[in-house]
């Protein structure tokens, strides 16, 4: 079992597949992180305090499974196609995150304002990036809430 954090303004204590009028890297789901940090600044961006939900993840649940270990050709690829509104059928999807910076890459590339080769050139010198989604309910349930740690405004520069 593996801990993952989740940042937001409230505690989660049940998590769910929230549907939003934009498509996100890996498509509409309830999204973690292995890095404590990047979830602190998810909890405490636009700077107003939030709250970072902890999970345990038992990932002996049979669940299929997409994983990228790094920004790749596929990466990129499952992402133009998830922000663009294709659904994939994968429970879970892990992988680097295509942050504000990442995705304006993303969409310039997207737009032919940027060949393949120049987004790379760009992507290289971002920090670690981390994030998890669940995108069934049958994932969900492979989620157990430990407990919550309230984060302060100022957080989000960490």
């Amino acid at each position: 079992m593996q801990l993952l954090y989740h940042g937001s303004k409230v505690e989660v204590h049940r998590p769910e597949i929230r549907i939003g009028r934009y498509h996100k890297d890996f498509f509409h789901g309830f999204y973690c992180t292995k890095l404590k940090a990047q979830a602190v600044r998810w909890a405490s961006r636009f700077r107003r305090a939030g709250v970072v939900s902890v999970y345990r993840f038992d990932e002996t649940i049979p669940l299929s499974v997409k994983r990228f270990p790094e920004m790749t050709e596929e990466w990129l690829d499952f992402i133009v196609a998830c922000r663009s509104g294709v659904p994939h059928d994968y429970d879970v999807v892990e992988g680097p995150m295509a942050d504000d910076e990442i995705f304006s890459y993303v969409q310039s590339f997207l737009d032919g304002e940027i060949s393949r080769k120049a987004f790379w050139e760009l992507a290289r010198f971002r920090r670690p990036t981390h994030q998890i989604s669940f995108h069934t309910e049958r994932a969900l349930a492979a989620l157990s809430f430990e407990r919550s740690e309230p984060v302060d405004a100022g957080d989000h520069r960490k």
